[in-house]
């Protein structure tokens, strides 16, 4: 492994647009990017093996857990080539003060979207897994309508209420400078333009992609998902217009939620639409319609 290999974080919320982002990044020869990988739930697996409480916890000291830690991620990826990592997890965001302590000079691209579009595009994925129980869900109680299935996603510890309340946390932190976001319909309507303003907030040499051949899929992780296609990119950057299938209810009430259009006092980059830009935001115009966005 090189000496002086960067690590990069990808993170943020789901159904936003990081697969794509780890999909494109890929074409780099100088980067290595995946869908997430399994050093987060590592990573805190650890922590707690050897904190306050646990017969490991005097056995091993700072210093030490420090160097276990980082090991996780030489390990992990020995095996690759590139001197630039992007690891991907919703859960880094949940891990700054750690994660810096580590990599002080990491930074990380936190992919958003409105949520109001991720609970329908969770619901396509539930629908068209019709014959499928898929393990998102803990009961038939929790899968029985759309509006439980909105409910048991939007929990402080699930799949999109966790990465939500972690992403707001991470951009009101001492680490909030290190935090780019990046709204996913900008991402498919200008992508050029964003991946630009990315390589600059990374600080690495510009690389022209090809924004018409993109190649990610993960059917065998997808198929123990019961969610098939759920990593699946198109090859073509673009958007993709559509009508949402929510109750009209259940849409209103998640489109409130884009908190990252209006952080006060935060230190955190923006990639966001115009309206939403400040000082600390790239100017850019304004996403599609909020009655139809791009899909996955």
């Amino acid at each position: 492994m090189a000496a002086d290999r960067r690590y990069f974080f990808i993170s943020g919320l789901p159904r936003s647009g990081s697969t794509l982002s780890a999909g494109l990044l890929r074409q780099n020869p100088r980067f290595y990017a995946g869908m997430s990988s399994p050093i987060a739930s590592l990573f805190d697996s650890l922590i707690a093996q050897v904190s306050a409480g646990t017969e490991l916890s005097t056995m091993v000291n700072e210093e030490q857990r420090a160097r276990l830690l980082r090991g996780l991620f030489d390990s992990y990826y020995a095996d690759r080539d590139e001197p630039v990592i992007f690891d991907t997890n919703r859960a880094w965001t949940a891990q700054l003060p750690a994660l810096m302590r580590l990599f002080p000079d990491a930074k990380l691209i936190c992919l958003v979207r409105d949520l109001s579009w991720i609970m329908d595009s969770m619901e396509r994925q539930f629908r068209q897994n019709a014959f499928e129980h898929t393990r998102l869900f803990n009961s038939g109680a929790e899968r029985a309508t759309v509006y439980t299935r909105v409910e048991a996603l939007a929990g402080a510890n699930r799949l999109v209420g966790y990465p939500w309340h972690a992403l707001r946390e991470a951009c009101y932190s001492e680490f909030a400078e290190r935090l780019v976001i990046v709204e996913y319909d900008l991402l498919a309507q200008r992508p050029a333009e964003v991946f630009k303003l990315l390589y600059e907030f990374l600080d690495e040499e510009p690389f022209e992609h090809d924004f018409n051949a993109v190649d990610y899929d993960a059917p065998q992780f997808d198929a123990q998902l019961g969610l098939n296609g759920l990593h699946r990119v198109h090859q073509t950057v673009a958007p993709r217009p559509r009508q949402t299938i929510l109750p009209p209810d259940l849409f209103e009430r998640y489109s409130k939620l884009a908190f990252w259009r209006n952080l006060p006092n935060s230190k955190a980059f923006r990639i966001v639409a115009r309206e939403a830009a400040d000082a600390q935001g790239a100017v850019m115009p304004p996403p599609t319609h909020p009655v139809t966005a791009p899909s996955n």
